[in-house]
């Protein structure tokens, strides 16, 4: 983990433009330090996108648009690492999204969600194989 999954509304970005923002967030993932360590393992980052065709914004109109962050992590994180992360995710989407925030309506969120290891199963080879570089 973290797993960072986007939603947004279709009229919002080319497909890109999308693909950029993903680059970048999976490298502030990466950048996130506590105590000179790692929040987070490099083999356990993921950041999708999934673009929404069907939505409805607020009063309907065509031009409005939204994108949601979802950041998933395991527990343990302290509440200090928790901010930072979010408020450092959270300036790179407002700033990728500077320009259309100002000529259109259009809703930012990130919200970040903490799960225990007793619920979820996994089975990667990703941080052995990069142990292995």
């Amino acid at each position: 983990m973290p797993h960072l999954t986007l939603e947004y509304s279709a009229n919002l970005a080319d497909e890109a433009g999308i693909g950029q923002l993903c680059t970048s967030l999976a490298a502030c993932l990466d950048a996130q330090r506590e105590n000179d360590q790692r929040v987070y393992p490099l083999g356990g980052i993921r950041v999708r996108a999934l673009r929404c065709d069907q939505y409805c914004i607020a009063d309907g109109r065509p031009d409005a648009a939204f994108l949601h962050a979802n950041l998933k992590i395991g527990a343990g994180r302290s509440g200090a690492a928790k901010k930072a992360t979010g408020d450092a995710l959270f300036a790179l989407i407002k700033e990728h999204f500077a320009t259309e925030f100002e000529q259109r309506g259009l809703a930012l969120s990130l919200e970040i969600n903490e799960f225990s290891e007793a619920g979820t199963w996994k089975h990667n080879n990703l941080h052995a194989r990069l142990k292995a570089e």
